[in-house]
């Protein structure tokens, strides 16, 4: 069972990358767009854990920055009628702490814009999800899914009525997030109108 890579970078393409290892080995590795964008040039060593999955006509690799990250997708192909493919899906729109959010606030509507996933599985894959998101990203081996940034040190109602307010009001989610997470680190016990305006100040001065 392969569960680590490290070679250098022959080349890639929009789902996979060919990694080549010192022994003289290339392996064909399947990643989500958050690994495929960050890759380095070609020849440069890259870095990576792997889900070996074993079937009966292949032997297919799926490669990610971080053992969290590989735990999360673990996670996701074990939810019954969720395989592989669309699990790198999800990791391709979403990192892991946007989708530990999704999962918190039972986000149907923002789960199903991943090509491939409806509303009902949408609903199903949350369900699931939140049962288990407590406890993913804290094994420590990598950075990628940290406690901060994932649950707001402030109250999470207040939060995620926070956010849903400002989607509302028309902005992207990608785009108030960080603003949103900034502030409630800062101060944990703002309210969510409180936390609005903050928000709304930090957009207007990082537009002018």
């Amino acid at each position: 069972m392969i569960a680590y890579l490290e070679g250098r970078l022959v080349g890639f393409d929009d789902s996979s990358l060919v990694l080549l290892t010192p022994g003289g080995v290339g392996y064909e590795v399947s990643a989500p767009t958050t690994v495929l964008s960050k890759l380095p040039k070609r020849g440069e060593e890259v870095q990576l854990h792997i889900h070996t999955a074993v079937a009966e006509k292949a032997i297919d690799l799926y490669g990610f920055a971080s053992a969290d990250d590989l735990k999360l997708f673990r996670t996701l192909i074990s939810i019954d009628k969720l395989g592989p493919k669309k699990a790198l899906a999800i990791l391709s729109k979403f990192d892991a702490p946007h989708l530990r959010e999704i999962a918190f606030r039972e986000d149907v509507d923002t789960l199903s814009t991943v090509p491939g996933i409806g509303p009902k599985s949408a609903k199903q894959i949350l369900w699931f999800l939140k049962e288990k998101v407590d406890k993913l990203g804290t094994s420590g081996q990598g950075t990628t899914i940290p406690v901060k940034d994932v649950a707001p040190s402030g109250p999470q109602g207040q939060y995620f009525d926070a956010l849903a307010a400002l989607k509302n009001l028309g902005y992207a989610e990608e785009e108030v997030r960080p603003f949103l997470q900034e502030i409630f680190q800062e101060e944990p016990d703002l309210d969510a109108a409180a936390a609005i305006r903050g928000v709304l100040k930090k957009i207007a001065k990082a537009r002018s």
